[in-house]
């Protein structure tokens, strides 16, 4: 009864008791959720622009989404990883462990931000070069980048606290701030973009304007309702283990994550030197894509909480049921959102492209149904990243990355080469990094699961 009081006072929620099947649908279910309206951040500047600017503008949009995915992996992985460490305090109730996690989480990814918005300011030009636009695109990037890179400091509070929240079993808050930021973002694209023509750079303000409504929102949230976790007192302090703990997890997930987007950037600067009708297409098709795929990506981060809050309760057989019912629930999903795609690829490019553009929506309708044939595969994909990191294992996550993305750049480059193959070449090396990266993982868990699931020192023990 004492323990029930404490759960609804604080509002925690723990992962380690109850079916495990509904236990873990019903924490994943605010994340997806959640990430599918932040999606709605760069759907609606997609949507807007490419409707109301044209495919140049498009172009430009859809490039400098690839960078800013990149950008936010950064923060966005060192979240995850310091996320990992939460849960595993939590399941373990480490409560002085977990408020020194904190601190020493906050402090490293505050660091990293405002080190991450100086260079991206000063770099403006060489990033540009980098990612080989069009001169005549070159004005418009700029303009958009400018503005949009304001937004990393809003991006940093509003990660770190869902990743605060959701590792404490809170998933609903986070989607609450971003459903309220998402609605905003729509309107004042349409405001600035559609109202006062101020062209790419009123969609950039229109996304940094929401992203720092989520951002402060839910950082006065966190600190009006769990004060207790962020208090400072003579006994927490900033201590130089804890920092080396957080930076060992979040690290190598920074650096997964980044190498992740690293290899997309590779790719769409490989993609622009197509011209503009292939970067306008892998504008609009790439953010369907990543729409799609979104709940099995979302589904694999909350089945890590899942498995780290299990870890440090040590609940040995919970994780082991909790694995065959993820790997289940992610295919089948993954299967029948490929059907989907590939059934609705046109109208589907159609809702960001004018029907005019009919080689856009061609080559788009061509990505999709190729690459979305396979969201399975990559469905287990985000399952072994989640599992490896929950485990203590964030370097198998990397290396995972490394092949699935290694390979995706690498056959991109030598397949586009080809003049019978050209462009397709860099939509099929998508699905067969995919498929080599969960060979590995997979036989990687057979080979040592016994090793894997059971933390040291313990010889195993029954779920609950």
């Amino acid at each position: 009864m004492e323990e029930r009081r404490e759960k609804q006072r604080t509002g925690k929620g723990e992962l380690t008791h109850g079916p495990v099947m509904k236990t873990m649908l019903l924490f994943a279910v605010p994340m997806i959720l959640g990430d599918l309206l932040q999606q709605c951040y760069n759907i609606a500047d997609t949507l807007i622009v490419g409707r109301f600017l044209g495919a140049d503008a498009l172009a430009a949009v859809g490039s400098a989404f690839s960078l800013m995915t990149f950008l936010t992996s950064i923060i966005l992985g060192l979240a995850m990883g310091s996320g990992t460490v939460f849960s595993i305090r939590f399941g373990e109730k480490d409560t002085a462990g977990l408020k020194e996690g904190i601190l020493a989480s906050f402090t490293l990814l505050g660091i990293v931000t405002i080190v991450l918005n100086v260079l991206v300011f000063a770099g403006v030009d060489w990033i540009i070069w980098a990612l080989q636009i069009p001169s005549a695109l070159v004005e418009m990037m700029r303009e958009y980048l400018t503005v949009i890179f304001a937004g990393l400091i809003a991006t940093f509070l509003y990660n770190f606290f869902a990743s605060l929240l959701r590792s404490l079993g809170n998933s609903v808050v986070p989607l609450v701030f971003l459903a309220v930021s998402a609605a905003l973002n729509i309107g004042l694209d349409l405001l600035f973009v559609a109202v006062l023509d101020r062209g790419v750079a009123g969609a950039a303000e229109a996304t940094v304007i929401s992203q720092y409504v989520s951002g402060i929102g839910i950082t006065l949230y966190t600190k009006i309702r769990f004060p207790e976790l962020l208090k400072r007192d003579e006994s927490i302090r900033l201590r130089v283990s804890r920092v080396k703990e957080i930076t060992s997890f979040s690290a190598l997930t920074c650096l997964q994550q980044s190498i992740m987007n690293l290899g997309i950037l590779a790719v769409q600067g490989l993609v622009n030197s197509f011209g503009t009708t292939v970067m306008a297409a892998f504008a609009a098709a790439v953010k369907i894509d990543a729409f799609a795929y979104l709940p099995v990506q979302d589904f694999g981060n909350a089945f890590s909480i899942f498995t780290a809050q299990n870890y440090g309760a040590k609940e040995t057989e919970r994780i082991r049921k909790g694995i065959r019912v993820a790997v289940m629930t992610s295919v089948i999903f993954g299967a029948v959102i490929s059907v989907c795609v590939f059934a609705f690829a046109e109208p589907l490019m159609s809702l960001f492209i004018d029907s005019g553009e009919t080689a856009v929506i061609a080559e788009g309708v061509r990505y999709l149904r190729i690459e979305g044939a396979f969201y399975y595969l990559i469905g287990i994909l985000f399952l072994l990243y989640g599992l490896y990191r929950a485990l203590g294992r964030p370097g198998m996550s990397v290396v995972l990355t490394v092949v699935s993305l290694g390979t995706r750049v690498a056959l991109a480059y030598a397949l586009a080469a080809l003049p019978a193959v050209g462009v397709v070449g860099i939509w099929w090396s998508v699905p067969i990094g995919w498929f080599l990266a969960d060979a590995l993982g997979a036989g990687y868990y057979f080979l040592r699961k016994g090793r894997l699931v059971n933390r040291p020192g313990q010889n195993g023990q029954t779920g609950r």
